[in-house]
């Protein structure tokens, strides 16, 4: 698949199957963000990684819901992917955000040319930065002075989802 096709052809996935990834899949994925461009080469993303079972993951999604005041979502934040990556970075540099993004997207990209669904997500953001904040950057191993950006759940798609549509002349000016 080439890059045109694999940017063409993703789309948020919202239902998995139990299916693991292979080491290789993983792999493969976590050096795409590895290898994605930096403000000034920083290289400052970290990168989180935990199997669908773990307990944080639970604890994140109630803590989601208690401060979004939900009794109970029809699904959990990740939709019961079998893998999320929580990507982090230094909370001092001011492009971290954006450096964050681009390797979530480099990820996204390789995980639907392995044939994969993703979720970019940022609906923990506030969970993830709140009152339990150092619980949750112990628990996901996050280094001192990073913080949490954006996260990417993977997994075999277990539905399929046509990609979102666009309005050229409404969305692009050309100066």
């Amino acid at each position: 698949m080439n890059v045109k096709d694999a940017i063409t052809k993703r789309s948020s996935t919202r239902g998995y199957t139990e299916e693991a990834l292979t080491d290789e899949e993983l792999k493969l994925i976590l050096e795409a963000g590895l290898k994605a461009p930096t403000a000034a080469n920083k290289q400052e993303i970290f990168f989180s990684v935990l199997k669908g079972d773990n307990p944080v993951l639970k604890e994140l999604e109630d803590e989601k819901n208690r401060l979004r005041n939900i009794d109970k979502a029809e699904h959990n934040f990740y939709y019961e992917a079998p893998t999320v990556i929580f990507l982090s970075a230094d909370k001092e540099y001011k492009w971290s955000p954006l450096d964050a993004g681009i390797a979530v997207e480099n990820m996204a990209l390789q995980a639907e040319e392995l044939g994969l669904g993703n979720l970019i997500i940022g609906c923990v953001y506030d969970a993830l930065r709140g009152d339990r904040r150092e619980e949750f950057e112990s628990k996901l191993g996050i280094p001192a002075g990073y913080e949490y950006e954006i996260a990417i759940a993977v997994g075999h798609k277990g539905m399929e989802k046509t990609p979102h549509s666009y309005d050229w002349d409404k969305q692009v000016k050309v100066i």
